[in-house]
């Protein structure tokens, strides 16, 4: 009997100290999932500030487009008339053309006169740096611009703030005429 009583003793004091090692697994239990939350909501803040600058975002890259374009508009027909002799009439202006179910949209489009009475089409391209990837796309583009004009005589042009030297080239390449402030050099 006293056998028996001592396992049960020993039973017991295993039991209260399991029952105490449990408690304090599930008292951890407790912290790790007030942590969680906490985490969850911080993580919550974080996508919210994150939706929040995206949009801001968008909106100062949308300024920042619009007003490359505004300058463009203001400082590409004063150099067509100077170095091209070609009288822009009117606005240079975004439009949206298409040829066989394909749209393009152009930033900046205008009809012009040149000092020799040929009608021209003035259909440029604004881009705050232009690389040439840029100016391969812009050549994609025009193919389908030339296809939606059939036979008007254009004249392709880019706009940017900064143009790189490997932009120049290509440009050279497919006739397109590059205008920027600012220029990277090797």
């Amino acid at each position: 009997m006293e056998q028996l009583a001592e396992a049960q003793r020993g039973t017991e004091e295993r039991l209260t100290r399991l029952e105490s090692v449990v408690e304090q697994l599930a008292e951890a239990q407790r912290r790790t999932e007030e942590r969680l939350e906490q985490l969850a909501e911080a993580q919550r803040g974080t996508e919210e500030s994150l939706k929040r600058l995206t949009v801001q975002v968008g909106r100062l890259s949308d300024t920042v487009g619009f007003g490359l374009e505004d300058v463009a508009r203001v400082m590409a027909p004063g150099w067509f008339e100077r170095h091209l002799g070609i009288t822009v009439e009117g606005e240079l202006e975004p439009v949206t053309l298409s040829y066989g179910g394909v749209e393009v949209e152009v930033n900046l489009y205008g009809e012009g006169r040149a000092s020799d009475g040929r009608e021209v089409v003035l259909v440029g391209e604004c881009k705050s740096r232009i690389y040439s990837a840029e100016v391969k796309s812009f050549v994609r583009e025009l193919s389908t611009v030339r296809k939606a004009l059939q036979e008007k005589e254009i004249v392709p042009f880019m706009f940017g703030f900064m143009v790189h030297p490997s932009a120049d080239k290509e440009a050279e390449q497919h006739n397109i005429i590059v205008l920027a402030p600012y220029r990277s050099r090797k």
